[in-house]
């Protein structure tokens, strides 16, 4: 399979899984425990039709939107995601690469493995930073100070993550960074020996935002024992609060999930918020982004930009999540299993798709502009 025969999200997951090793495939497309959250964030869009107007007149099309302050020429961005260099080489700069190309927003992880000072440097388009709470409050200031240095316009703190979730796949396999693999996991990387000579013969993996605070040769802090050890599950709306102030500036919560908890973040000053169970890898058996949207929106869409992530695979997806009142989008595994299957071209290729799909079905529901769209055009069985 090449990438030219790659027409939709399942077909660039199975040139993905051709590509690499058990291990590293299985943890980007794992959930968590029963993986049910995980099947769920698609599958709730299939309770939701679409209902098109015809003949409005539809030659051009406007996809623009503006979310958290930033202009982008699509309602999609690609979400933050940790250890982007495991899956291609190019990491982080063919995703920065792409996202500049299709005029659209990039996350960078605080697990990301290419600096948001390089990211910074290499391309104009809106960079977000995500990051978490740490016990120690003087990093996290240090953290933010660094973005705001590096010219970052939008903070994410991601609030669904104070512990990790019980991601089965990887304990079968053994992954982990370092890596810590079971017998399996190592035959694995033994018959996908390509990935092992690019992971070899290119820059040594890093963690740059974190390499002062994680021994990457494992003999201090993996990141399993990150999440353990460093990150603060007493995390309050308070030091959330203190954060927003600090930040002066964008600032979005990553993982609300109740109508509570987005009035919330609205009244302690956040601009944003994403609503996301983490691509079902954190919490299982909590409810789809999706099916959260409508109650969460009637809540606080009119004061602070509500975005939604997890689960979303086609442009049909997205035109119902801007229905319902999402601002924009984000992608995760979409873009990571074309990254991991042929680097920037697979990036690019997949955002070129879903250009075109939103394009298409924009003419088809008789829309122009996303700004047209609500309620109206949509029904639930």
């Amino acid at each position: 399979m090449r990438l030219s025969h790659c027409h939709n999200f399942q077909d660039f997951r199975t040139l993905a899984k051709k590509r690499l090793p058990g291990p590293i495939f299985n943890y980007i497309d794992g959930g968590s425990d029963d993986e049910s959250t995980y099947r769920r964030n698609t599958t709730a869009f299939e309770s939701c039709d679409l209902v098109p107007n015809v003949l409005t007149g539809v030659k051009d099309i406007d996809l623009s939107v503006t979310v958290m302050g930033q202009k982008l020429d699509m309602p999609v961005y690609c979400s933050p995601t940790a250890l982007q260099r495991l899956f291609h080489h190019q990491g982080e700069r063919a995703v920065a690469a792409a996202a500049e190309k299709y005029g659209t927003m990039f996350g960078v992880s605080s697990f990301g493995t290419v600096s948001v000072e390089e990211i910074a440097k290499q391309v104009k388009t809106p960079q977000v930073y995500q990051f978490y709470f740490h016990k120690d409050r003087g990093l996290n200031r240090a953290m933010m100070e660094r973005a705001k240095a590096s010219g970052i316009q939008v903070m994410m703190l991601t609030v669904d993550s104070i512990t990790g979730g019980n991601r089965e796949r990887d304990l079968r396999t053994g992954f982990s960074i370092p890596f810590r693999l079971t017998l399996g996991g190592m035959l694995q990387f033994a018959i996908k020996p390509m990935w092992g000579i690019n992971y070899l013969t290119h820059e040594k993996f890093s963690l740059p935002q974190l390499d002062e605070h994680i021994d990457m040769d494992g003999s201090a802090t993996s990141i399993g024992e990150y999440f353990t050890n460093m990150l603060d599950p007493s995390m309050n709306w308070d030091d959330v609060a203190e954060m927003i102030k600090f930040w002066d500036g964008e600032f979005c919560l990553k993982g609300i999930m109740s109508r509570e908890d987005a009035r919330r973040a609205v009244d302690i000053g956040c601009t944003g918020i994403v609503i996301s169970n983490h691509g079902g890898r954190q919490l299982d058996g909590s409810r789809s982004s999706f099916d959260q949207l409508a109650e969460i929106v009637d809540e606080v869409g009119d004061e602070v930009d509500v975005i939604l992530d997890s689960g979303v695979q086609r442009g049909t997806h997205v035109l119902k999540a801007l229905s319902m009142g999402a601002k924009a989008v984000g992608v995760g595994r979409m873009y990571l299993y074309p990254l991991a299957a042929a680097g920037q071209p697979g990036v690019e290729r997949a955002l070129g798709l879903m250009r075109s799909e939103l394009e298409r079905d924009m003419k088809l529901m008789g829309k122009t502009s996303v700004d047209q769209l609500s309620r109206a055009n949509l029904r639930f069985r």
